[in-house]
């Protein structure tokens, strides 16, 4: 059995890296994506789906360096359920609803935002790391 899950977004806030106890390093940040549509009344809505990203190794360090709020990354991974349910994450918000995290546990991530002179993309070294850079997206 196989699970993969394509997402592509943008990071809601900048990566936190940590270390595992092992001394692994981790990075995690939270990816936004949206779907946009015209309802019945040809009024637009707009549909938001957030997702918490975990990068390992040697990719959560260059994710690190090189990602930041605002930018659009192709992050390409397996979903991890909550144990309790099978299902996302759920938590009750300020407000008093509920919400759900869907915990996406990344095998790649690709920087999707141009490059620009004051944030240059990640040397070519890094790109076999599983973290890769893309000028054009290929589909």
């Amino acid at each position: 059995m196989y699970q993969s899950v394509t997402v592509v977004g943008r990071l809601g806030r900048d990566p936190e890296m940590r270390y595992m106890p092992n001394g692994d390093p981790v990075t995690s940040f939270s990816l936004a994506t949206d779907r946009v549509w015209n309802d019945k009344n040809g009024q637009r809505q707009k549909e938001t789906t957030w997702f918490r990203v975990s990068v390992f190794g040697k990719a959560a360090e260059t994710a690190n360096q090189y990602l930041s709020k605002g930018k659009m990354v192709l992050v390409e991974g397996r979903l991890r359920v909550d144990p309790k349910t099978g299902g996302p994450v759920t938590y009750t918000r300020q407000d008093g609803t509920v919400g759900a995290n869907f915990e996406l546990i990344a095998n790649t991530v690709r920087f999707l935002s141009p490059r620009d002179e004051a944030d240059a993309g990640p040397p070519e070294g890094e790109v076999d790391s599983g973290v890769q850079a893309s000028e054009d997206i290929p589909f």
